[in-house]
């Protein structure tokens, strides 16, 4: 019988929080109602803890947890991938009887269609999706899904600079103070913009369950305006005449996705974990600029007021 290297006890006897296989790539059918599965090729990131007095994990193990749940389900699509994350996790501590907990991270790539605003181009977008999902030997687990979609995003701090700029050229060539601040409000003002980066994440429990389109909604809500690989002239007047009626700060965008959520989930207990990430690339700066928050339902409501 060959040696199985994986069982001796390690030189140092310590625990790793941690160990397993990352960029597994495997394609998923995610079913629609009436219409044809979703097709994702998806990364998936798996892991299990390992006990101090064992040297290592049997890896294989890990490909053939994926593998045979994953393989088990290709012939028929998945109702979600929370679902099918979630039976990963448990095959994984059927297959590793020393671990306590398991973890799965699945990333994937939706591709949507969509039509421009004015002409109504047909065009794709492509948005990512995550899943991950934790389960301890105990029964306890943990569960979430979450999107990541691009807008773009006006400046409000340049364009009240250009704004008060107009206004003293208008006063400096003879117009009335309150007749130029008319025409300045009229018009669509001059700023810099950003291609932003929304994302969002909630948790996900027996009682309580989200969709994927509905954290894409609350996504795409947060920046100044949708963007498009494919533009006509009049699109492209559409999208930038509307994005700059509407300037977002990149904390803006944050706190109308935090908004957003909760009239969403009315029914959504207090205890849900929910997390919202805003990153945009600077036009003008060298750098990018983020903001964040992660919170329960609960801490939300409270600080908003409902």
């Amino acid at each position: 019988m060959l040696p199985d290297v994986q069982l001796l006890r390690p030189e140092v006897p310590i625990g790793l929080s941690r160990v397993g296989a990352t960029g597994i790539k495997k394609l998923v059918q995610v079913e629609r109602k009436e219409k044809r599965p979703i097709i994702l090729i998806s990364t998936f990131d798996i892991f299990v803890d390992l006990p101090s007095d064992r040297k290592g994990v049997n890896l294989s193990r890990n490909f053939e947890a994926i593998d045979e749940v994953i393989e088990s389900l290709t012939s028929r699509p998945v109702k979600n991938v929370e679902e099918l994350n979630i039976k990963i996790v448990e095959n994984l501590l059927n297959r590793h009887e020393y671990a306590t907990k398991a973890e799965v991270i699945m990333t994937s790539e939706l591709i949507m269609r969509k039509k421009t605003p004015t002409t109504k181009q047909k065009t794709q977008e492509v948005v990512k999706i995550f899943c991950e999902a934790k389960k301890w030997r105990n029964g306890k687990k943990l569960v979430f899904i979450g999107v990541e979609v691009s807008g773009i995003t006006a400046c409000p701090c340049a364009q009240e600079l250009v704004r008060a700029k107009a206004i003293e050229e208008l006063v400096a060539m003879g117009y009335d103070r309150n007749e130029a601040e008319k025409i300045v409000n009229s018009l669509p003002i001059a700023t810099h913009n950003q291609r932003g980066r929304a994302s969002a994440k909630i948790q996900l429990t027996d009682e309580f369950t989200a969709s994927i389109d509905q954290l894409i909604e609350i996504a795409k809500s947060s920046m100044s305006y949708d963007i498009y690989e494919i533009l006509k002239r009049e699109d492209e007047l559409e999208v930038v005449y509307k994005a700059h009626q509407n300037p977002r700060f990149v904390e803006d965008s944050v706190r109308i996705m935090a908004k957003a959520t909760i009239e969403k989930f009315r029914d959504a207990p207090n205890s849900i974990v929910v997390m919202f990430r805003q990153e945009n690339e600077e036009s003008i700066h060298q750098h990018n600029v983020i903001a964040e928050r992660v919170a329960t339902i609960g801490e939300l409501r409270n600080e908003i007021g409902e």
